[in-house]
């Protein structure tokens, strides 16, 4: 059974405000990705090199990446950083 109260701490260590949670959080090359966020946009991430803390797909959309199924719908990618409101980085 995972342990949701590490998982909680890991995210606030880097920086991912409640309300961008998803179900998975990894760094990437220095960047927090949360959540299911396609891999072209943590490659245009990772090519661009924004000023941001990482990227976000709150919750679980159907129709991202691993959650696909017969009803997609459209989902935000947000960047974030530790001082200022999210921003949409991508619209899927």
């Amino acid at each position: 059974m995972p342990d949701f109260y590490a998982l909680a701490v890991i995210r606030a260590d880097h920086g991912v405000h409640d309300a961008l949670a998803g179900c998975h959080t990894a760094v990437v090359d220095g960047y927090v990705v949360e959540g299911h966020v396609p891999a072209d946009v943590i490659e245009q991430m990772l090519e661009e090199r924004p000023a941001i803390t990482g990227l976000a797909v709150p919750g679980m959309p159907e129709g991202s990446p691993g959650m696909e199924g017969p009803n997609p719908e459209p989902y935000a990618v947000f960047a974030f950083d530790r001082t200022s409101p999210p921003s949409v980085y991508a619209r899927r």
